[in-house]
């Protein structure tokens, strides 16, 4: 029985992705298929090499590594994809495990761990790097309802400094309906202004990348 882990690495910094590799071709149960720096090649690549488990960085060129992750989930269920990021916002954590990835691990976690992740990803398990638990825990007095799927993308959208109008337009919805997004984005946020959600999405890096990762 072959036991070998395909793994496929996508990450568009080419001395991270090279790292990467070097440390899981040290290991006899794990093949390196290819290290690509796009999400858009991942999702053409994914399909051509069927691999057990993608590592998938979040802010990449051409399309991000969430757009890219629900669209190969789409094609290959069963393939595991682990975030490995730098960012370890809540936001970005509960919106990633919304779209399909097993795991989270944040790139400053000990080399073992990507192992680790890649290990209980296999077994059918969730893995969360302790960054990235700690990161979803409520803080104290806090209890903050994460904001959904949907209620991202127009966050995206609006921290654009798009309007209403534009958002529907955009997104094929009625106005009435961005305007109850806005506003349930704003009491869960418990934010009060437009400018104030601009600013919380610049701070937990919504607007970084190409726009692609909600």
């Amino acid at each position: 029985m072959n036991t070998t882990v395909r793994v496929l690495i996508v990450d568009d910094h080419p001395m991270v992705a090279e790292g990467i590799q070097s440390i899981l071709e040290s290991y006899d149960d794990i093949q390196v298929l290819a290290c690509l720096n796009d999400g858009a090649e991942a999702v053409d690549q994914a399909q051509a090499l069927s691999p057990d488990v993608i590592l998938m960085d979040l802010n990449m060129p051409r399309l991000g590594g969430l757009s890219a992750t629900e669209m190969i989930l789409e094609r290959l269920p069963e393939t595991r994809i682990v975030i490995l990021t730098m960012h370890d916002s809540p936001e970005y954590i509960s919106t990633a495990l919304s779209h399909g990835a097993m795991g989270y691990i944040l790139k400053d976690v000990p080399t073992e761990e990507i192992k680790q992740a890649i290990d209980t990803v296999m077994a059918g398990e969730r893995y969360l790097c302790t960054g990235a638990e700690i990161a979803l825990k409520p803080k104290s007095g806090e209890a903050r309802e994460a904001l959904t799927g949907r209620e991202q993308t127009i966050l995206l959208e609006l921290a654009q400094g798009k309007s209403n109008k534009d958002v529907a337009h955009s997104l094929d919805i009625s106005v009435r309906t961005v305007e109850t997004h806005r506003k349930n984005i704003k009491r869960k946020l418990g934010i009060s202004s437009t400018a104030g959600l601009t600013r919380y999405a610049l701070e937990h890096g919504v607007l970084q990348g190409t726009g692609h990762e909600f």
